[in-house]
């Protein structure tokens, strides 16, 4: 997808961006997420607002691509990004809401780790108390995978943060994230 990407960017740069995002390939679509990744020069808005549409594709791949080659920009501003995504953990579409965690997780699937999530997850509490309660499956489980990367390095502070949320609460959502989060933490 990389080496695609490259390739895109060096035939045709930016110029033609609109038409690769709308292609009917999801494998041209996956290129674009890394045209958008790799182009110099483009702020980290730039970079999610190209990102929004194949955030918020039908097909799967394209998706989880998208999100891959903005790590490394989210680490170089990781404050920052979170604070960009934090409007979109209220979208309708629970595909944007999901991207918002995925592309934070602070270790990543097939993709570089980030450290500053790793050592402070709490930073990323902006996006996670608002799904927190998310209807979605497919959010919850990216909220509860984030969660889970966290008790890898952090798992005080997220059995912490999972009794609280946990304690007296009703909600079927909720409940069902607090228990995926600590599933690599639970005593035997």
């Amino acid at each position: 997808m990389e080496i695609g990407g490259r390739i895109l960017l060096e035939a045709v740069g930016l110029n033609r961006l609109d038409e690769i995002i709308s292609h009917e390939s999801d494998t041209v679509r996956g290129w674009a997420c890394y045209v958008i990744g790799l182009a110099p020069g483009l702020s980290l808005t730039e970079r999610f607002d190209l990102a929004r549409p194949l955030a918020d594709d039908p097909h799967f791949g394209v998706r989880e691509w998208v999100w891959m080659p903005l790590r490394s920009h989210i680490a170089a501003d990781l404050k920052r990004a979170i604070a960009l995504l934090e409007p979109w953990v209220h979208e309708e579409s629970r595909f944007l809401r999901r991207f918002a965690t995925e592309a934070t997780r602070p270790c990543g699937v097939w993709t570089n780790h980030l450290t500053e999530l790793k050592e402070n997850p709490k930073l990323g509490m902006p996006l996670l108390k608002l799904l927190r309660a998310d209807p979605e499956k497919y959010v919850q489980d990216s909220v509860s995978n984030w969660l889970n990367d966290a008790a890898k390095t952090r798992p005080g502070w997220v059995r912490d943060l999972v009794d609280g949320w946990a304690d007296g609460c009703e909600d079927k959502n909720t409940l069902r994230i607090c228990r995926r989060a600590v599933r690599s933490i639970r005593e035997e």
